[in-house]
C-alpha cells in the first residue's frame, strides 16, 4: 500500500535537490504536483485540497530554516501534514474502573470485522487483559463458528446464543462479569451496503451494551467510498476510532489519508496481513515515514523483538563473527524472519531502500527451497558443511526436490559468508570482549 504515492513523492522531492532557495512560484508548482499525487492515490478531493492549502500557507508564510535545503523544507512540512491527517497523537485507551471495558465493532460486510475482532482480542491479551469475544452477527451463516475458530487460535473464549443480536449483546455483559473478563469485544453484523435495518440493529446493540469504545472496521481497498461509509456510521454511533484492514493489499492509500480528516476520528488500529498477529496500534508518524520513503525502523524493531529470541539471536551473531555460524543457526534465524511477515513488507520498512528493491518481485518460494535443503541435511552436515561430498549432495537434492547445482550454490554462498564474517575486525573485537569478560574486565583500561 502507498507504493504509488511514495514513488510520486520521491520523484517530486528529487527534482528539488537541484534547486536553490524556494520561491513562491516553486512552492506553487510543487503543491500542484503533490495535490495531483494525492488525488491519484484516491485521497478524497476535499482532503487533498485542504492538505495542500495548509502546507502551502506554512511554506510561504513562515520564515524557512536556512539550515535546510528546499527538498528538506518540503519533506519536513509534508511529513507534519501526513502525521496530522493520519491521526495526530492517536487514541489513548482508558479502561473502565468497573469491568468490563466494552468495545463495539461495526462496519460493512467483507471489511473483516470478525477476523479483526479476534486480532483485537489477541492484542488486548498481549497488553495483559482478559478479553471475551461476543458473536452478535447472527445474520451471516457460520459467522459465529468463524469467530469460535479464530478465538481458539488466539486463546480467547467466545460467547453467543441462538436468539437475536440485541439479546446476545445483553447477555454477554453478564457472562463477562461471571467469568471475570475485563474486556468485552462485540462483533456485529454487516451488510453489502448501508441500509436502515443495519443501522437500527447496530444502534440497538450499542444502546444495550453502552460501549466505552466504538470502532468502525474499514477495508482500505475501497478507497474514497470509505469516507461516505465512515460518515454514515459516525452519524449513528459516534465513533471513537477506525480499524483499517488490508493495508498489505494493492490499495492506493486514499482511505487511510481521508477518514480521519473527514469524520475527525483517528485510525486506532491497522491490520497489515492475514495472520492474527498482523495487527497493531496505528502509528501516524511511522506510517508517514513509510509514505515518504523513510522506512519504519521502529516498526521493524518491534517485529524483531516480538519474534526473535534474544538469547538465540545473540548466540547466532557471536557464532557468525567467530566464523562458527552453522546451517542450524541460519535455519533458526530464517524461521524467525518468516514469522515477522512477508519479506516485501519488511523491506518496505527499511529506511533508504532503493525504489527498485521495494518494487522488486520477491519469490518467497526461494526461502522454502533453502529451508528444504537444510532440513534434508543431517545434524552433522548442518554443523559441518565440509562433510557434504558428492553423494551427500545428491541425497540432499533428492530429499528437498532441487538439483545438485542448487545445493552447490547454497554451500558456496554459505561458505563465502562464513569467510567474509570471520575476517571482519568486528569479529576480533567480539573475541577480545569475550576474553575480557572471562578475566573480569568489561571496559578498556584507562591510561593517564
Amino acid at each position: 500500500m502507498f507504493e504509488s504515492l511514495t514513488d510520486r513523492f520521491e520523484d517530486i522531492f528529487s527534482r528539488l535537490r537541484k534547486g536553490g532557495r524556494l520561491s513562491e512560484a516553486d512552492v506553487d508548482e510543487v503543491m500542484r504536483e503533490i495535490r495531483q499525487a494525492l488525488l491519484e492515490a484516491d485521497v478524497n478531493f476535499r482532503v487533498a485540497r485542504q492538505m495542500v492549502a495548509r502546507i502551502k500557507e506554512d511554506l510561504i508564510g513562515a520564515e524557512l530554516s536556512k539550515a535546510l535545503s528546499p527538498e528538506q523544507q518540503i519533506v519536513k512540512r509534508v511529513n507534519q501534514e501526513l502525521v496530522n491527517v493520519l491521526g495526530g497523537p492517536g487514541l489513548k485507551l482508558v479502561y473502565a474502573s468497573k469491568p468490563p471495558t466494552v468495545v463495539l465493532l461495526a462496519g460493512l460486510q467483507g471489511a473483516g470485522k470478525t477476523t479483526n475482532a479476534a486480532k483485537l482480542a489477541r492484542w488486548f491479551k498481549k497488553e495483559g487483559r482478559n478479553p471475551l469475544l461476543v458473536g452478535a452477527d447472527l445474520q451471516r451463516p457460520a459467522a459465529v463458528e468463524q469467530l469460535r475458530i479464530l478465538g481458539a487460535q488466539v486463546g480467547v473464549p467466545v460467547f453467543s446464543e441462538p436468539s437475536d443480536p440485541v439479546s446476545v449483546a445483553r447477555a454477554s455483559l453478564e457472562e463477562a462479569r461471571r467469568l471475570g473478563k475485563d474486556v468485552l469485544i462485540v462483533d456485529t453484523a454487516g451488510r453489502l451496503s448501508i441500509d436502515t435495518e443495519l443501522m437500527e440493529q447496530v444502534r440497538d446493540i450499542s444502546k444495550e451494551v453502552d460501549p466505552h469504545y466504538t470502532f468502525l472496521v474499514i477495508d482500505a481497498m475501497i478507497g474514497q467510498e470509505s469516507v461516505s461509509t465512515a460518515e454514515a456510521f459516525n452519524d449513528v454511533l459516534a465513533l471513537d476510532g477506525v480499524i483499517l484492514t488490508k493495508l498489505d493489499g494493492d490499495a492506493r492509500g486514499g482511505a487511510a489519508l481521508s477518514v480521519k480528516e473527514v469524520v475527525g476520528k483517528p485510525i486506532a488500529f491497522a491490520s497489515i496481513g492475514e495472520r492474527v498477529e498482523d495487527f497493531d496500534r496505528f502509528d501516524p508518524e511511522r506510517m508517514a515515514g513509510r509514505i515518504l520513503g523513510m522506512g519504519d525502523i521502529l516498526g521493524l524493531i518491534a517485529k524483531a523483538e516480538e519474534h526473535f529470541d534474544q538469547e538465540t539471536a545473540e548466540k547466532a551473531a557471536e557464532n557468525l563473527l567467530e566464523g562458527r555460524f552453522t546451517f542450524e543457526d541460519f535455519l533458526e534465524q530464517m524461521q524467525a524472519v518468516k514469522k515477522m511477515g512477508p519479506l516485501k513488507g519488511l523491506i518496505g520498512m527499511m529506511p533508504g531502500v532503493p525504489k527498485e528493491l521495494r518494487d522488486a518481485d520477491i519469490d518467497e518460494r526461494e526461502l522454502a527451497r533453502i529451508e528444504g535443503m537444510i532440513h534434508s541435511m543431517t545434524t552433522k552436515e548442518r554443523r559441518d558443511p565440509d562433510l557434504i561430498n558428492g553423494s551427500r549432495k545428491l541425497r540432499i537434492a533428492n530429499g528437498s526436490g532441487v538439483t545438485t547445482s542448487e545445493v552447490n550454490l547454497l554451500l558456496k554462498q554459505f561458505k563465502e559468508v562464513q569467510r567474509q564474517m570471520k575476517g571482519l575486525p568486528m569479529g576480533l573485537g567480539m573475541r577480545k570482549q569475550k576474553k575480557n569478560k572471562k578475566g573480569g574486565r568489561t571496559t578498556p583500561k584507562r591510561t593517564r
